[in-house]
């Protein structure tokens, strides 16, 4: 059997995991002929090169890699077609892919998007949907087209959250595992022509935006059970944070308490000690309780142990 000429285009963890178990499990149908996947970019506080993890997996398993700046330039156009791919794989990449390109396949270019579309299109539905609370997402996998998660599904796979605490770094492993599922089992079905993919109900259709870093500035005026919907949500990027002593604080963890889900007399933002000597902050509709914290250029601590260096955060109104 002749091996499909296929490239896979993908750059965070979400899109290693996808890819790699792919590989490993149809490697014997599907012929690698290039992984394209973001440039290096800087990272800490020394700004080192990195590699995404998509380029790291390639470079280990003797995969050509491209990293385009921007692919959408007539120079990457132009190559991608001298490599005449039969098939085209994306998952996460963060760049939009021209019309030209999703023309040359075969079998067209793929999608493996985290969310049960047309619910959730766009860049941000992992956080998206911890931040609306759902109780069930799921994964995609689907004909791209020229508008952004709009082509036909091939197929669909449903995931029930139970876990009402589930971060972002937890769901987008769960999906990632769910998504790398649902490709191995559909995709030599649908390039057999056994399955025939379905246009989506563009009518029930919601978007999720790009997430920015000032996304992640806390409002106290939002509820406490919003709020720590948004620090699970951003746990990773652009993470959660408001400011103290004209520093950025960091919250990495916190809980809703519901014993004091009623407003106090205390002010929107302030920060208080309840009975059980718990680090709190009012918000605008009921107390966040204040685990995990981290002030600029110092490490994570618990809120205990960052209280016995701060008491002066008592009483301060967060902004």
């Amino acid at each position: 059997m002749t091996k499909i000429r296929t490239i896979l285009i993908g750059t965070p963890l979400f899109a290693e995991n996808i890819f790699c178990k792919f590989y490993d499990a149809l490697k014997d149908r599907f012929e690698i002929i290039a992984v394209i996947t973001a440039e290096d970019k800087p990272v800490g506080r020394k700004q080192t090169l990195t590699p995404s993890p998509i380029k790291k997996w390639a470079l280990g398993n003797n995969l050509p890699v491209l990293q385009p700046d921007k692919i959408r330039k007539p120079e990457w156009i132009e190559k991608i077609r001298e490599m005449n791919p039969e098939l085209i794989i994306l998952t996460a990449f963060g760049q939009i892919i021209p019309q030209e390109i999703l023309d040359i396949p075969k079998y067209k270019a793929l999608n493996i998007h985290p969310s049960l579309l047309p619910k959730y299109r766009g860049a941000s539905p992992i956080q998206s949907v911890i931040l609306n609370g759902e109780t069930e997402t799921g994964a995609c996998l689907m004909i791209m087209d020229a508008e952004m998660d709009h082509g036909p599904v091939i197929q669909n796979s449903k995931f029930k959250i139970q876990n009402s605490k589930i971060t972002h770094e937890e769901l987008s492993k769960e999906l990632s595992d769910l998504g790398a599922e649902l490709l191995i089992k559909t995709l030599p079905d649908y390039i057999d022509g056994k399955i025939k993919p379905q246009e989506q109900d563009h009518a029930q259709a919601t978007f999720c935006k790009l997430i920015k870093k000032e996304d992640g500035k806390i409002d106290w005026n939002k509820s406490a059970e919003d709020i720590e919907r948004q620090i699970r949500a951003f746990q990773e990027w652009p993470e959660s944070y408001t400011s103290f002593n004209d520093q950025q604080l960091k919250i990495i963890e916190a809980e809703t308490n519901p014993s004091t889900a009623l407003r106090t007399s205390k002010k929107i933002g302030e920060v208080f000690l309840t009975d059980k000597k718990e680090l709190v902050v009012q918000t605008g509709n009921g107390i966040l309780v204040l685990k995990t914290i981290q002030l600029e250029g110092k490490k994570p601590m618990s809120a205990k142990e960052f209280l016995n260096g701060h008491k002066e955060i008592i009483g301060t109104i967060l902004q």
